[in-house]
C-alpha cells in the first residue's frame, strides 16, 4: 500500500475516533445545563448566604465579595436558562463555546465562595460568620462533585477553588478545632475527586453503550434499506420512496418514470468467470448507473441482476432518453479486475400516472415492459402499453393451463405423413402436438411450447407425446416409423432415456421404429450431458434425426461429432427452390452429403409439384408437406397407412378437397413442432 494512502487511512481513523468522542462529549456538556433549576438554587443559596455574611460583618471586603458572587450567580442563571431553551428547541450547536462559558462561570463562582470563606476566617472572630462561610464553601464543593461529574475537569476545579482557600483560612486561624476541620476538608477534596471520576466513568460507559446501540440500530436500518453488495437502495427502500412520491400532490409530481433493468445473460458471466467476477460486475454496473443518472433520479438493486431506476418529473420521452444512455454506456464495456466485460441489458419503462397510479401497478407494468424487451431479443428498451397486460394475462393463463393439460386430456397428437419418394408409400409419420384450451381455443405450438420449456412442464408433456405416439405406431405395419420432435430442455433434463424405455416396454414397439428429431440448439449448452443422453438413447436402439438442417451455424460439425440416421432439410430451402439457383445448389449438396454419410434425407415443406419434382431429381429419400397431406388425427392417419395411400393418391385427395373448399389457404407455412 502506498505511504500516502496509508497516511490517509490513519487520518481518517483518527477523524472517526474524534467524531465518536465528540458524540460522547456533547451530551456530557449538555448535562451541565440539563437542570437549570438546581443551578439556580445553588446560585440563590450563594447569593443569600453571602449577603447575610456581608450584612452581619459590615466589612467592605466581604460586602464586595458578596456583590461579585451575586453578579456571577445572576449571569450563570441567565445563561443556563438560555442554553437550556436552545437545547429543548434543537437549536444548540456550538457546545464547545458553551462548555467554556460554563467552565469560567463555575470556576469564578467557586473561587469567590472560597475567597469569601478565607476572608471571613481571617478578618473576623465571629463564629456565626465562620459557620456560614465555611458551610457555604463546603456544601458547594461537595454538591458539585456529583452534579458536574460529566466534565471532571470542571467539577474537580470547582471543588478545589471552593475548598482550598477555606482550608487555608481554617489552618491560618490557629485554632486547633479549625485546623482539625482544615485537615478533614483537605482530605475530602480527594474523596470528592474520586466520587466525580467514578460518576463520570459510569456516565461515559452509559453514553457509549447508548452510542453503540444507536450505531447498531443505524447499521440495521441501513442493512434494511441498502444493498450490501452495491451500496444502492434495495427493493424495500425503493418501494417506500415510490409510494411517498406517488402519494405527493399531483402538481409536485405530474409524471414519474420507472425503469426496470435486467442484465442480459448475467448467469453466463457467473458460470464462466465465477461469482466473484459476477459480484464485481454488479458493483461496476451500479457505479455506472449512478454516474449516468446523476441527479435525475434514484437507482436501486432489486435483487440478482435487476436494477430499478426511479425518475421523478420524467415523462416517457425523457425516460426513453435515460434508458438509451444506460444501454450505450454499458455497451462501452466494464472493467472488472483483469476482465473487460461488454454487457448488455434489457429495460422496461412505465410512467405514472398513465401507466399506473400506485407503486405496485407501476412496477408490475414496468416488469411487463421488461419481459417484452427480453422477448424481442434483449439489448433494447420497451415502454409499457396496455396491450402488454392482455398478452401477460394470456401467457399466465397458458402457463397455468399447461400444468393440467395432460390430465384434462386437452392435448391432441396429430400425425403428418412422410412419403418415401421411390415407393410413394408412407414411410414415417411425424407427431405434431396441438392444444385445445377450454377457454382460449386452439393454441399454436409456437406459442405454448416455449412457455412449456420455461415453466418446466415440457418434460411431462413430451413423455405423454412419446407414450401416445408409440401406442399409435403399434397399429401400423412394421415398416412405418413414428417421428417425434424433442426439445433441448428435455434433452438436458436427463430423464428422456427412461421415459422412452418405459413407453417402448409398455407398448411393445420396436425401438428401431421410433425416431427422435432434434435441432442443433440441443448441443449448444451442455455437450457432455448431451453426449451422455444421446449415448443412452443409442443403446436403446432409437433412430436420431437432425432437424432444420442448414439453418444453424455448425450443422456440419455436428454431423461429424454425433452419429445421426437422417437429416431434414429446412423448408426455407424448398420454398423458393424453383426460382433460386442457390437453394437448388444447397439441396443437391445436402443430398450428396447424406448419400456419402449413408443417412436418410427428408425434405419438408413440400407444397407444390415443382418442389416435389426437384426433390426427386436431387435424390431426396423422403418428402413431407401440405401438397400430400396436412396433419391428421391418429385414426385418419392409421386408415391412410392401412389403405397404402401413395403420393399420387394423397395429392389427388388434397387437390379435390381444395377444389371443393374454394379459397382455402394452406394453414401451415411453418412446420408446427411439439417441442
Amino acid at each position: 500500500m502506498p505511504l500516502r494512502d496509508l497516511g490517509r487511512k490513519i487520518l481518517a481513523l483518527f477523524a472517526k475516533v474524534r467524531a465518536r468522542e465528540a458524540d460522547i462529549r456533547r451530551p456530557l456538556v449538555e448535562s451541565l445545563y440539563a437542570s437549570p433549576i438546581s443551578l439556580a438554587i445553588g446560585a440563590l443559596s450563594g447569593f443569600l448566604l453571602s449577603i447575610a455574611i456581608a450584612h452581619i460583618s459590615h466589612d467592605p471586603v466581604m460586602t464586595g465579595c458578596a456583590v461579585i458572587i451575586s453578579l456571577i450567580a445572576v449571569l450563570r442563571t441567565i445563561s443556563a436558562i438560555f442554553y437550556y431553551r436552545k437545547l429543548r428547541s434543537g437549536k444548540a450547536r456550538d457546545y464547545r463555546g458553551w462548555e467554556l462559558a460554563y467552565e469560567l462561570g463555575a470556576w469564578s463562582f467557586a473561587a469567590m465562595l472560597g475567597i469569601l470563606a478565607l476572608v471571613t476566617l481571617l478578618r473576623t472572630n465571629d463564629p456565626a460568620i465562620h459557620l456560614l462561610s465555611v458551610s457555604l464553601a463546603t456544601g458547594y464543593g461537595a454538591g458539585i462533585s456529583g452534579r458536574n461529574a460529566g466534565r471532571v475537569k470542571i467539577a474537580v476545579g470547582q471543588t478545589c477553588l471552593a475548598l482550598l482557600p477555606t482550608v487555608a483560612g481554617l489552618w491560618l486561624s490557629g485554632n486547633f478545632g479549625y485546623r482539625t476541620l482544615a485537615v478533614v476538608l483537605f482530605i475530602m477534596i480527594f474523596a470528592m475527586r474520586d466520587i466525580t471520576r467514578t460518576t463520570h466513568r459510569i456516565v461515559v460507559e452509559a453514553l457509549r453503550g447508548k452510542q453503540e446501540k444507536s450505531m447498531l440500530a443505524a447499521k440495521f436500518e441501513r442493512m434494511a434499506r441498502y444493498d450490501s453488495l452495491t451500496g444502492l437502495e434495495n427493493r424495500m427502500a425503493m418501494q417506500m420512496r415510490m409510494r411517498e412520491l406517488l402519494g405527493a400532490k399531483s402538481e409536485t409530481y405530474d409524471a414519474l418514470a420507472l425503469l426496470w433493468m435486467d442484465l442480459d445473460k448475467f448467469k453466463e458471466v457467473n458460470d464462466a468467470l465465477g461469482h466473484m467476477v459476477g459480484d464485481g460486475l454488479l458493483r461496476a454496473v451500479a457505479e455506472r448507473l449512478t454516474h449516468v443518472l446523476g441527479d435525475r433520479g434514484h437507482v436501486a438493486r432489486f435483487g440478482g441482476d435487476e436494477f430499478v431506476i426511479l425518475c421523478p418529473r420524467a415523462n416517457r420521452t425523457q425516460a426513453q432518453k435515460i434508458a438509451d444512455e444506460i444501454l450505450a454506456t454499458l455497451q462501452k464495456g466494464l472493467r472488472v479486475g483483469e476482465h473487460f466485460l461488454i454487457n448488455t441489458a434489457s429495460i422496461g419503462i412505465a410512467v405514472g400516472p398513465q401507466d399506473g397510479r400506485d407503486a405496485d401497478e407501476l412496477m408490475q407494468h414496468a416488469d411487463l415492459a421488461l419481459y417484452e424487451a427480453k422477448g424481442k431479443g434483449r439489448n433494447r428498451v420497451s415502454s409499457f402499453v396496455w396491450t402488454m397486460k392482455e398478452r401477460f394475462h394470456r401467457i399466465h393463463e397458458i402457463e397455468t393451463g399447461l400444468r393440467h393439460a395432460v390430465a384434462n386430456k386437452e392435448l391432441i397428437l396429430k400425425m403428418q405423413p412422410i412419403f418415401d419418394v421411390k415407393s410413394g408409400r408412407i414411410a414415417i409419420c411425424e407427431g405434431l402436438l396441438r392444444w385445445n384450451h377450454p377457454t382460449l381455443g386452439m393454441i399454436s405450438p409456437t406459442e405454448f411450447i416455449p412457455l412449456a420449456e420455461s415453466t418446466g412442464t415440457i418434460e411431462g408433456i413430451t413423455h405423454w407425446v412419446i407414450d401416445t405416439a408409440c401406442e399409435a405406431a403399434t397399429r401400423w405395419p412394421d415398416d412405418v416409423r413414428i417421428a417425434i420432435n424433442i426439445s433441448p430442455a428435455v434433452m438436458h433434463s436427463g430423464g428422456l432415456p427412461h421415459a422412452v424405455a418405459v413407453a417402448l416396454t409398455r407398448t411393445g414397439l420396436d425401438p428401431d421404429r421410433l425416431e427422435l428429431e432434434m435441432t442443433e440448439s440441443v448441443f449448444l449448452d451442455d455437450d457432455s450431458n448431451t453426449q451422455k443422453v444421446l449415448h443412452q438413447l443409442r443403446e436403446i436402439g432409437l433412430r436420431m434425426v437432425l432437424d432444420d438442417f442448414g439453418t444453424g451455424y455448425s450443422s456440419l460439425s455436428y454431423l461429424r461429432s454425433y452419429r445421426f440416421d437422417g437429416i431434414k432439410i429446412d423448408q426455407s430451402f424448398m420454398a423458393g427452390i424453383a426460382h433460386s439457383p442457390e437453394d437448388q445448389a444447397i439441396v443437391r449438396a445436402v443430398g450428396l452429403l447424406a448419400e456419402a454419410l449413408e443417412m436418410e434425407i427428408v425434405a419438408e415443406g413440400i407444397e407444390t409439384e415443382a418442389q416435389l419434382d426437384y426433390a426427386r431429381e436431387a435424390g431426396i429419400h423422403n418428402v413431407q408437406g401440405y401438397l400430400m397431406s396436412e396433419p391428421q388425427s391418429i385414426a385418419v392417419m392409421t386408415d391412410m397407412i392401412l389403405r397404402n395411400v401413395t403420393i399420387p393418391a394423397a395429392i389427388a385427395v388434397r387437390t379435390a378437397r381444395k377444389d371443393k373448399v374454394k379459397g382455402e389457404v394452406p394453414a401451415q407455412r411453418r412446420r408446427a413442432v411439439n417441442g
